[in-house]
Order: structure tokens, then sequence, then C-alpha cells
């Protein structure tokens, strides 16, 4: 547990002293070759100056995490930047300490247990639904295809209905998403501009906010509100241990923030997904079989060997907000960031054996640890649509292989792009695909006999 010490005993570790652009420089050339530069000259924590986190220490391995996300709020709370500075004050990703535990308890709910298997049937449907338009037998992106997927999945589940609203928001929140991710990360926009990207934001967020308060109002008055089971609905009818609703605008801001988030990066990740399982003959095979035969076992496991070997959120990051705070033989001083290079904390040798080796089955009999596999984050911030997110990958993938035969392939595997505060694969996640007729399945794994992973 983290603590607070004396503010006079400051030790930092160590790191380059270089001036601020270099570093970040260097940060947006290569953020992972950077890194690893860094890793292999200081060790896997090292203390740096770059913007946008400012003064910081950076963790790339899994031996201080746990110290870091169980440390109370009051010590490290709301790392910078953050995604409220563009989700709006109401957003759970805006606020800290208390307030940011007491929403916490509001929106949780509709993301867990019963709740969850209410979502089940539909995200089968938007699977199918959306594959049939794939083109058969030629190469395409299949990110894309799984933005438009999960962002149909997230708006019916949070807004339980089709109609004028959903048709509008379908089409504003793929450019709201990408813009407001690529303000959040840069260091060079100007927010009080009244040109430029943060001027294109605002009008796009103010006809977010048109769209949704109008939205709020008519599920407010929905006569068989009671009824619903949709995230809106739940929203709306929710109130805090004093018995006060959320406002509207702090029902619009978590509705952006479920919106926003909660579609981009389950798509990033079924991409990677695609380009991992198609690089892995012997692997696709044997999750073809596991999927006719009813299993998910395996399918499960390989979903968290892509979520461990391609993290779509790479870092996350807490402020020290006591006059110091100790981690490990360091102890940190009031406003610096600790960040966690999550993509670095997940291939820690310590934790993971042959880290670099794409290998599903060190999940099968395993639970990855909650401080070493941290794709969602940890502690008292850790993603609150986790299980959503795991319930849409594993039915969205298992609803795929069941009808559709994915072409394998041996090319390189795809680098990582940045989406601002995601990634994704470079070239979209490239694939083939054949509607499934079983005289014509083929064993993809008979030109790689006993092919049971291979390297990242």
């Amino acid at each position: 547990m983290g603590t607070q010490t004396a503010p006079d005993l400051v030790v930092l570790p160590p790191g380059p002293s270089l001036p601020g652009p270099v570093l970040t420089g260097s940060w947006m050339a290569s953020r992972k070759r950077f890194l690893g530069e860094l890793q292999r000259r200081y060790g896997s924590t090292f203390a740096m100056t770059l913007p946008p986190f400012g003064p910081s220490v950076f963790l790339c391995s899994a031996d201080l995490t746990k110290h870091l996300l169980t440390t109370s709020p009051a010590i490290a709370g709301l790392g910078r930047p953050s995604l409220g500075n563009v989700l709006g004050p109401g957003s759970m990703f805006a606020l800290d300490g208390p307030e940011h535990l007491r929403r916490r308890k509001l929106v949780v709910p509709p993301f867990h247990g019963r709740r969850l298997r209410a979502y089940e049937e539909l995200m089968v449907e938007e699977t199918i639904r959306e594959a049939e338009t794939w083109p058969q037998g030629v190469e395409f992106e299949t990110a894309p295809a799984f933005m438009r997927l999960t962002l149909n999945i997230i708006l019916r589940a949070v807004l339980g209905a089709e109609g004028e609203h959903l048709d509008r928001l379908r089409d504003l929140m793929p450019p709201i998403a990408e813009l407001g991710a690529m303000l959040t990360v840069s260091p060079f926009a100007d927010r009080g501009r009244s040109w430029g990207a943060w001027a294109r934001y605002r009008r796009m967020r103010q006809e977010y906010d048109e769209l949704a308060f109008d939205l709020i109002d008519t599920v407010k008055t929905d006569p068989s509100l009671e009824q619903r089971e949709d995230v809106l609905a739940m929203l709306v009818q929710s109130r805090y241990d004093d018995g006060e609703p959320m406002s509207d605008q702090e029902i619009a801001d978590e509705l952006l923030t479920m919106l926003g988030a909660g579609h981009e990066t389950t798509a990033n990740t079924l991409a990677w997904a695609v380009e991992r399982v198609t690089r892995h003959p012997a692997l696709l095979d044997r999750l073809v079989a596991e999927a006719d035969a009813g299993g998910t076992e395996l399918l499960a496991a390989t979903i968290l060997e892509v979520q461990r070997t391609r993290p779509v959120i790479t870092d996350i990051s807490r402020t020290v907000l006591a006059p110091t705070m100790s981690l490990g033989q360091w102890t940190i001083p009031q406003g610096h960031q600790i960040v966690v290079a999550i993509d670095f904390v997940q291939m820690d040798e310590n934790v993971f054996p042959e880290p670099e080796k794409f290998d599903p089955d060190r999940f099968l009999n395993a639970r990855p640890g909650t401080y070493s596999w941290i794709p969602f984050g940890g502690g008292t911030r850790r993603c609150i649509g986790a299980a959503f997110a795991d319930l849409e990958m594993n039915l969205v993938l298992r609803t795929v292989l069941q009808n559709y035969e994915l072409g394998t392939t041996y090319a390189p595997g795809e680098k990582w792009k940045s989406r601002g505060v995601s990634w994704t694969p470079a070239r979209g996640g490239r694939a083939v695909v054949h509607r499934r007729h079983k005289a014509r399945v083929l064993s993809r794994s008979k030109t790689a006999a006993g092919q049971r992973g291979g390297t990242l």
C-alpha cells in the first residue's frame, strides 16, 4: 500500500535529463522503442519530464504495479492527461477521490451480473448483421468493420432502441471519439482557441449535448421506463445515497464516456485478435473445433493473451497528491505522475515465461494476475465496462468462428498504429473470410503441423 512520507525525503529513480522537446519527439517517433531503450539503460523504473505527463516516474515491470494501484486515492489520484478533458466534468474520467467512488457506485450495476446477460442476444444479432456485409474471398480491414459492430452494440445496449437518436449518434460518435482521443494526448492543443481542432471538437460536442439532452428527456417521459433494461434508463432512475439523481449534464457526460470508450478499445482488440490467430493456424483450428463443440475455454484464453501481447491502452497514470509517496525504494514528490507502461508490465519475464511468445495455453489453467495483467487498468479506476467488453469479445469471435472461415497468412505481424489514446493494427487487422460450408472447411494446420503459438 502506498504511504505518505516526510516531504524532505524525496528519492527519484534515475532517468534522462534531455530537454522536454527531445523526449517528446522520441516518444512520438516510437514510444515502444524509446521506453525500451530507457529500460535497458536505467532499469524498469525511471524518471523524466515528458509532455503531456509532466514530471513523471515510469514503471515498466510488474513488481511495483500492485503497490501503485492499491494506493489510497487520497495519496495518488487522477492522472494526466485525462479523457475527462474531452468527455466533460460529469464523466467518471474527470472525477477523483470520494466523488469518483460515489459516481462509480451508480454506474457499475448495468455492466454486471444479470444485466450483462440481457445484452447477449443483441451482441450476436449485431455480429451476424455486420458479418453479412463482409467481402468474401477478398482481403479487407477488419478494424473498421469491428468499429461499426461495437458501436452498434454499445449504442443499443446504452440506449435500448432503434430510431432517429440512434442513427444520429451512429454518425456523430466516430469523429467525436477519434478527435477527442487525439486531443487528450496532444502536447500542443490549445483549448481556448476559436479555430483549429479544439474549436471543431467543441462544435461536435455541442451537437452531441443537444442530442443527448433530447434523448434523456424522451427516456424520462417513457411510460415503460421501469421495465427498460438499457443503461440510459438505469442512469435516469439511479439515485445517490442521499436520494439525489444525476443531473442531465452528468448523464450526458457519462453516456459519451460509455459510447466513446465502450466501442473503440473493444474493436481494436478484436482486430488484433484476428491479426494474431490468422498467423497461428494450429491455434485457429483448435478455436474452430471448440466453437463448433460449444466450448469457450480456449477462446477466452486467446482473448486474454491478445490483450497481454497487444493491449490497446498502453499507459495509465496516477498523480501524487500527498506531499510525498513511497513506492518501493523511491519517494515521489507531490505533483509527479506515476505512469504504468502496460505493454511492458505484461512482458515481464518474471511473471510471464517466454513473454514474446503468443501462447494462449498459458491462460488455460491459470487466471492472469490482477496487477500483472492490466489491459483494463486496476484498483479503484479499473474500467467499469471490463466484464461487458469481455462478454462482447467472446460472443463476437465465437459467432464469427462458427459462421466464417478465416484465411491464414505467413505475412509478418502488423505493426502498432496510434489512435491517440489507443492502438490498432497498422494495416487494419487485414483478413480473408469465406462463409463456412462443412464440405470446404480445410485444416489450416496441415502445413504447420504441431505449431502451437509462435513469436510476436
